[in-house]
């Protein structure tokens, strides 16, 4: 890392997730092990296999004024009400509109508002379409809700890699500080993709766990008796600013956005490269990017969906780009995979944990699988030691993307 570089810092952190509708209650929940998953009452749900999903703990159509609320897609109430959060976190920082940026992605963006305007266009005909269905559609579209909001003009973003998109976004925005374009971005990830298509989609591709009879034990990352991923909803968003910036006007400062590295498998669509070249490529990046060694390293909020496949080739490629010794956990296992909006809320829960020294344990897992060498966290929380620390976030989508964020205590 150059030392003249522009360095970056978190100063304001906001979400909504199955586990609680902003950030106090999400973290109290992780750190009692509290699972947000729950079986479904939608009238699609006998037609499909799995019958379960991690919902929002609370439903963003509430906390928004209700006028807003209507012309929104679900994934942008998510998102609105995170950016909200997390800008108020960050002490509303007063900045000129040209030098503050939006980065917020999904991976799906507006699938229900899509399905349900066809269904309207098919038995009522063009004109009961909404006025709003394309702006409610269009995967764009929660970050430039936010941009609205917040009246951003630095250049309003939408980077789209699957379940990497959340934490390629927070890539994505760090870079455009560090480029001079901006001083503050607002950054993250939103995703509402609990529908019958989407569920019998994933289904289909034998990605999700059937264990319908346990739906709150059926994420279980690690776990020898793990079956797939459940799939979650909600958001997860951070303030962004340069370190000059937020000093100037004395924010509070969580942790500095150290690194960032890319990749891409070019195995399969679907399927994790087998020998983890791509994620050891992205972790390693990351590590160089932030000026860290793998020492550092104490805490990983691993990707970890609770796939067969997934799981071990990513703690193994952790052994080899960073070491056993850091504190790794899912916390997937509660929130359940928030696909686009994985990197968002995993992101915010690292700084957490670096933050206040402490590691939520994975629930779920009483088996380990094998070929697994580093330190898992489950059974109770751990604590982190004190110090000068690093912590990353791992994020990993079909089609071969890979995401590894640094944050660090200095």
């Amino acid at each position: 890392m150059s030392a003249n570089r522009v360095r970056v810092v978190v100063t304001g952190l906001g979400a909504t997730t199955p586990v609680g509708g902003d950030v106090t209650s999400t973290w109290s929940a992780l750190l009692a092990g509290q699972s947000g998953v729950e079986t479904l009452t939608e009238d699609w749900v006998d037609h499909v296999p799995v019958k379960f999903a991690g919902k929002a703990a609370v439903d963003p159509a509430e906390v928004l004024p209700r006028p807003e609320a209507r012309r929104l897609d679900r994934s942008e109430q998510f998102a609105l009400v995170a950016a909200r959060e997390a800008w108020q976190d960050a002490g509303a920082p007063e900045i000129a509109p040209e030098r503050l940026g939006v980065v917020v992605s999904s991976g799906i963006g507006g699938i229900s508002t899509t399905l349900s305007a066809y269904d309207t266009w098919k038995e009522k005909g063009w004109n009961r379409l909404s006025p709003f269905t394309v702006p409610m559609l269009m995967p764009n579209g929660p970050a430039a809700w936010i941009g609205l909001d917040l009246k951003a003009q630095a250049g309003v973003h939408a980077t789209v890699s699957a379940c990497a998109s959340g934490a390629e976004a927070i890539g994505y925005a760090m870079d455009m500080i560090r480029s001079g374009r901006a001083d503050v971005v607002v950054a993250g990830g939103t995703e509402a993709a609990i529908h019958g298509l989407n569920i019998a989609a994933f289904a289909a591709a034998r990605a999700m766990s059937t264990r319908n009879d346990d739906p709150q034990g059926a994420s279980r990352p690690w776990d020898r008796a793990r079956d797939g991923f459940v799939l979650g909803e909600g958001a997860g968003i951070v303030v962004l600013e340069s370190e000059e910036h937020a000093r100037a006007r004395g924010a509070r400062v969580y942790a500095y956005a150290a690194g960032v590295g890319y990749s891409a498998d070019a195995h399969h669509i679907t399927q994790p490269e087998p020998d983890g070249r791509g994620i050891i490529q992205a972790m390693t990046q990351a590590l160089g990017d932030a000026g860290v060694s793998g020492l550092d390293v104490k805490h990983i909020n691993a990707h970890a969906t609770s796939t067969p496949a997934g799981d071990v080739g990513e703690v193994v490629a952790i052994a080899k780009a960073i070491g056993t010794h850091p504190l790794v956990t899912s916390t997937k296992s509660m929130t359940g995979h928030l696909l686009g909006g994985a990197g968002g809320i995993e992101s915010v829960f690292t700084i957490k944990a670096m933050r206040d020294r402490i590691v939520p344990a994975t629930i779920n897992l009483s088996d380990v699988d094998d070929g697994i060498e580093v330190d898992l966290v489950y059974g109770q929380n751990r604590a982190l030691p004190e110090g000068d620390i690093a912590a990353v976030n791992n994020s990993f989508g079909f089609g071969g993307h890979n995401v590894t964020v640094v944050f660090a205590s200095h």
